[in-house]
C-alpha cells in the first residue's frame, strides 16, 4: 500500500493539475459595468470584471418558491461543468472538447452545433486535460478555445467558423481549457501546460473581427541568450537562478483574465513553475517572476504595467489561476478601485489594482504554509518547513487542489459580500512528491462562504458535500445560486446563507450557472454531470457514487411558474463482466497495478475507481479481449471520444495493465443496480 501511495503521489506530482463595510449604493456609476446589458451573461463571469453577478432581480427571495424546471436539453458523454453564456435568447455552451451548441434560451431546441475535432487533433494533449471550462461572446461571434491551442470565432446565428487562428507553436505543450476574454475589439487567450513537459507561459491578444495577432506577453523568462522580448522579461529574470528555460518555467495563464476598461488594464493571473519544485528549476533561489502573480497590462499594447505576486519561489502548485473579480470599496472612508482573488494557497487578497499595492489579505481556510502575509512588504510569512528540505515532509493545508479552484466565485454590489466556494483538503508535501491527502479532522471537506472583503472575515457558511463545491453567482434578487456533487442545486439568501429552493438535478452541479431574461422573463440555466479535475476526487466523498457512462449530463433551464419535469435518475448496472478465462497472478497484477498509476490513474481514478472524469474500468467488459483493449489504448480507436491514444507504452505494459483491471474484475461482487 504504501508503495502504491508512492506511485500515486508521483503521478499527480507529475500531472495535476481553481454587506458590510462598504457603503456604495448600486446606482453607482462605478457599477455601470455590471448593470449594463443586464438581460445577458455574454462571457465567464458575465462582465469582463468577472464579478458573476446580474442585477436582476424578477427571482428573489420572495419569489424563490415558485422557480420551476422550464426545459432540459440532454448533452452528449463528456466534460459538462463548463460555464454557458446567454446572448439576445439564446444559449451557448462548450462541453466536451469545445463542441458548441447553440439552444432557444425560451424552449430549448437545438439551433446549431459546432464540432471542432479537437480531441483527434490534440494528440498526444489528451492526455494532459478534459475540454472546456467555456466560451464567450462579443459582437455577433462566439470564441473558444481547443484543446489542440486553436482559437476559433464563429457566426453567433449560423455556428460556422470566421476565422481560426493556431494559438501555440508546433511540438509544444500547450493547450487551451479557458474561456477566451473579449475586450475592446479584441479577444485574449492563454493556455495549461505547465505540470509536464517544457511549457513556457504567455497569453495572446487577437484583433476580435479578424483573429490578426496585436501582441503576446510572455509570462516567465526565456533564455537570456537569445535576448528578452521587453524590459519586463529582463526584470523577472534577475529572479531566476540556473538554467531555467530548460524546464520551460510554466507560468500558463489557463483561467483568469479580467479587463478594466477605466484604466485600460488587463490583469492575468499566472500559474504553477514547471516543474513545481523550485530546487530543481532555478536551484532553490529567486522569486521566480511571474509565476503565482497577478499581472496587469496594458490593454492596446500588452506591455507591463504593474505585478503582486501571491507566492514568491512557488514550489507547491499554488496557482493564482482563480477568478479575478473587480470592484469599487470603501475601505477606512476612501473609495478603492480594488481587485479581489481567493488563490490555492487559501489567502483572500484584495489589491489595489490602478498600481498592484496589497490592501489587505486574510486566510479563509485553513493555513499552514504561511501564518500571515506582511503588509509591509506584500510577502508570506512562510512556515519554514513549507519547503520540505533536508528529506522533511510536511502537512500542507491547503494541498494542490487548493482552498479555492477555478469554479467561480461571486461579488454582490448589493451585500457587498464576495460568496467563496471553499475546500479545506491538505496533502503531505515531501522532496519525492505531494502523497495523498492526509485523513485528519476537517479535513477533505467544502463550504461556501459569504466572505467580507472589506472586513475580510467570514459572514455566514454553509457546509456543502465532499471536497468540491459548484461555481457561484449572486444576484439583484439577494440569491446565490450554486450547484453540488450530491446532485442539488440550491439557491440561498445572499445575506444569511439560509437555503430558499433547491432541485434535485439527478446528477451532480459543479458548473457555474448563469442568469438573463428574454423578453422580459428571468431565466436561470446551468449545466450537470462531472468532467475535468472535479472528476477525479469524486469518490472520496462517502457514500456518493457516479457512473461516468450513464450519469445525465444536460442543460437546465428554470423560471417562475414553471413545472417541467426530469426523468428518474439512472440506474447503475453494477455486473461483473464476464471473464471465464481470468486466472490470478499476484506479480503481474502488481506490475500492471504500477503501469495503470503512472498511465491511467490520473482519469480513470485511484484503483480504476474513476468518478466523472472517466470511466470506472473494473465494471467494463473490454479489459476481458486482448484485441479491443490494445485497440483502444496504442490503437486510439476511441480517441474521439477522449480516450487518448498510448502507442508509445509497450504490448507487455498494455498486457499488465489489462491484467490488473482483470483482477480487479475479478473481485468485485455480484450484480446489483444501483442509483446514479
Amino acid at each position: 500500500m504504501a508503495l502504491h501511495n508512492r506511485l500515486i503521489s508521483a503521478a499527480m506530482g507529475a500531472m495535476t493539475i481553481c454587506l458590510m463595510g462598504c457603503s456604495r449604493s448600486e446606482d453607482s456609476s462605478a457599477l455601470s459595468s455590471m448593470t449594463a446589458d443586464s438581460a445577458n451573461w455574454p462571457s465567464f463571469g458575465r462582465t469582463a470584471g468577472g464579478e458573476n453577478y446580474s442585477p436582476l432581480a424578477d427571482i428573489n427571495r420572495e419569489t424563490i418558491s415558485k422557480l420551476g424546471l422550464a426545459w432540459s436539453y440532454d448533452l452528449q458523454p463528456g466534460n459538462s461543468v463548463s460555464a454557458p453564456i446567454a446572448v439576445d435568447g439564446v444559449i451557448y455552451t462548450a462541453t466536451g472538447y469545445s463542441v458548441v451548441t447553440a439552444l432557444d434560451a425560451v424552449t430549448g431546441r437545438e439551433l446549431w452545433r459546432y464540432d471542432p475535432r479537437a480531441a483527434r487533433a490534440a494528440g498526444q494533449k489528451v492526455r494532459r486535460a478534459w475540454g472546456s471550462r467555456g466560451l464567450a461572446y462579443d459582437n455577433g461571434r462566439i470564441f473558444v478555445g481547443t484543446q489542440d491551442g486553436r482559437l476559433i470565432a464563429l457566426d453567433a446565428k449560423t455556428g460556422k467558423p470566421d476565422w481560426t487562428v493556431q494559438t501555440t507553436q508546433p511540438g509544444d505543450d500547450r493547450f487551451i481549457t479557458g474561456a477566451p476574454r473579449p475586450f475592446a475589439g479584441k479577444v485574449i487567450i492563454g493556455h495549461g501546460g505547465a505540470d509536464a513537459g517544457t511549457t513556457r507561459g504567455y497569453v495572446t491578444c487577437y484583433d476580435a473581427q479578424t483573429g490578426k495577432q496585436l501582441w503576446r506577453f510572455y509570462t516567465v523568462p526565456g533564455d537570456p541568450s537569445k535576448g528578452f522580448e521587453n524590459e519586463a522579461m529582463e526584470m523577472a529574470a534577475k529572479t531566476w537562478a540556473g538554467q531555467w528555460w530548460k524546464f520551460g518555467g510554466g507560468g500558463t495563464v489557463w483561467n483568469a483574465i479580467a479587463y478594466d476598461a477605466e484604466l485600460d488594464t488587463v490583469l492575468i493571473g499566472v500559474g504553477n513553475g514547471s516543474p513545481w519544485d523550485r530546487k530543481v528549476r532555478s536551484l532553490d533561489r529567486g522569486d521566480n517572476l511571474f509565476l503565482a502573480s497577478i499581472v496587469a497590462l496594458d490593454g492596446k499594447t500588452g506591455a507591463y504595467k504593474w505585478h503582486y505576486q501571491v507566492n514568491p519561489g512557488e514550489s507547491w502548485d499554488y496557482t493564482a489561476t482563480m477568478d479575478i473579480e473587480l470592484a469599487d470599496l470603501t475601505i477606512e472612508g476612501k473609495v478603492r478601485k480594488v481587485l479581489m482573488q481567493a488563490p490555492k494557497n487559501g489567502f483572500f487578497y484584495v489589491i489595489d489594482r490602478t498600481n498592484g499595492k496589497l490592501i489587505s489579505a486574510k486566510p479563509f481556510v485553513k493555513t499552514t504554509w504561511a501564518s500571515s502575509i506582511d503588509m509591509k512588504t506584500g510577502r508570506p510569512i512562510e512556515n519554514p518547513d513549507a519547503r520540505y528540505r533536508n528529506g522533511k515532509s510536511f502537512e500542507m493545508w491547503p494541498g494542490p487542489t487548493g482552498g479555492h479552484n477555478w469554479l467561480p466565485m461571486a461579488f454582490s454590489p448589493r451585500t457587498n459580500l464576495v460568496y467563496l466556494p471553499a475546500s479545506d483538503r491538505p496533502v503531505i508535501q515531501s522532496d519525492t512528491a505531494p502523497d495523498i491527502s492526509p485523513q485528519r479532522p476537517g479535513a477533505n471537506r467544502s463550504r461556501l462562504i459569504a466572505w467580507d472583503p472589506v472586513a475580510q472575515k467570514p459572514v455566514w457558511k454553509v457546509e456543502t458535500p465532499g471536497i468540491w463545491g459548484g461555481g457561484a453567482i449572486a444576484t439583484g434578487g439577494d440569491l446565490v445560486f450554486q450547484g453540488q456533487i450530491d446532485r442539488k442545486f440550491n439557491a440561498y439568501d445572499a445575506r444569511t446563507g439560509k437555503r430558499l429552493w433547491s432541485f434535485d438535478a439527478r446528477a451532480p452541479v459543479i458548473a457555474p450557472p448563469i442568469t438573463y431574461s428574454v423578453k422580459g422573463v428571468q431565466y436561470v440555466t446551468v449545466m450537470t454531470g462531472y468532467g475535468g479535475s472535479v472528476g477525479i476526487f469524486i469518490q472520496s466523498t462517502p457514500g456518493f457514487d457516479v457512473d461516468y457512462r450513464t450519469m445525465p449530463r444536460r442543460v437546465l433551464t428554470f423560471a417562475l411558474d414553471r413545472k417541467a419535469t426530469l426523468p428518474p435518475a439512472p440506474l447503475m448496472d453494477r455486473s461483473p463482466p464476464d471473464d471465464p478465462t481470468f486466472v490470478p497472478n499476484k506479480a503481474q497484477e502488481a506490475q500492471g497495478m504500477m503501469a495503470f498509476t503512472m498511465n491511467c490513474m490520473l482519469c480513470h481514478g485511484m484503483g480504476a475507481i474513476a468518478g466523472g472524469a472517466a470511466p470506472d474500468l473494473r465494471w467494463s467488459p473490454i479489459p476481458g479481449s486482448k484485441e479491443v483493449f490494445h485497440g483502444i489504448v496504442r490503437g486510439g480507436d476511441l480517441v474521439d471520444q477522449g480516450m487518448p491514444r498510448f502507442d508509445m507504452v509497450s504490448d507487455k505494459t498494455v498486457e499488465d495493465i489489462r491484467f490488473y483491471l482483470r483482477s480487479l474484475s475479478h473481485r468485485l461482487p455480484a450484480a446489483k443496480q444501483v442509483k446514479n
